[in-house]
């Protein structure tokens, strides 16, 4: 992938608290002002989790995503915006699926997709097949388009799977995430083979867990790849762990890591395109034209 740089912006995750960090953005309003704070230093999408308002616990419910998507899209209408679907805390497809319910201004233009099931250090991630077949079905229904998330070759194999199947359609934008523990590590040889074995038409980004945040977005600013960038993944600054960072700070490293390598960031507008997305300024999620 040659083009300009995507910067998928992930502000908030289901695991960092605030004892974790002061930094991370948590209610409504916070997460709001640090979109709108990465909107103006240079993103292509935001992809976003919800909260809790009482206990800060990751949240499902469509009224908590409409505030803040509606926060958001009052100052970045164009702005590509990916409602989290996540299975980590939630296994039922009603729960999963509620904010792919929204429509009208606060539909979402994507919705993640993790898919299939994986460990992380103390938790795992459920996605059944029949649970990933019917978000990308709903999705597809409602002209959402899935962020296909893969965090090893097999789930690759798995997209190409529900592609044959007719279940999601080309083109594709893929999260490649490397360094957890149970699934493909962050080097040039997982990486490699993973970006290879792509369908055709896919866009992609490479994403790390902690440490292997700033080695992956260098590795795939470098190589002509996206990044997917933020607190979600990382909540440290640097690898000895001795300063916490804020959304601004990895984004402005990004930036200036993609100026070194003569990288542009995509627009809003371009990825909608590429991605035929409707063109936002109250008409998103993909067109059926």
């Amino acid at each position: 992938m040659t083009h300009d740089l995507i910067i998928n912006f992930t502000p908030t995750g289901m695991i960092p608290t605030k004892d974790m960090t002061p930094h991370v953005p948590l209610s409504v309003a916070e997460i709001v002002e640090d979109v709108h704070q990465a909107s103006e230093i240079g993103i292509t999408m935001a992809h976003l989790h919800a909260r809790d308002a009482y206990t800060g616990a990751p949240t499902y419910k469509k009224e908590v995503y409409a505030k803040i998507v509606e926060g958001i899209r009052k100052y970045a209408p164009e702005l590509v915006i990916c409602l989290s679907l996540s299975g980590r805390d939630f296994s039922e497809i009603d729960k999963r699926c509620e904010p792919l319910m929204l429509e009208g201004h606060l539909k979402p233009d994507m919705g993640s997709l993790t898919l299939s099931s994986l460990n992380f250090n103390k938790t795992a991630s459920v996605n059944a097949p029949d649970t990933v077949v019917s978000l990308a079905t709903i999705m597809k229904e409602k002209g959402i388009v899935p962020e296909l998330e893969a965090f090893d070759i097999g789930m690759i194999n798995y997209a190409k799977y529900l592609e044959r199947k007719q279940i999601i359609q080309a083109p594709y934008y893929f999260n490649l995430l490397f360094g957890n523990i149970a699934c493909s590590q962050a080097n040039l040889l997982h990486s490699g083979v993973m970006v290879n074995d792509l369908p055709k038409d896919s866009l992609w980004s490479l994403a790390g867990i902690g440490n292997a945040q700033l080695k992956m977005n260098s590795l795939s600013i470098a190589v002509g790849g996206g990044v997917r960038v933020g607190i979600e993944d990382n909540i440290w600054y640097d690898a000895a762990r001795t300063k916490l960072a804020t959304n601004a700070d990895l984004l402005k490293r990004v930036h200036l890591i993609a100026n070194a390598n003569g990288r542009s960031v995509m627009s809003s507008k371009d990825f909608r395109v590429k991605m035929h997305l409707e063109s936002g300024f109250g008409k998103y999620g993909r067109s059926f034209k």
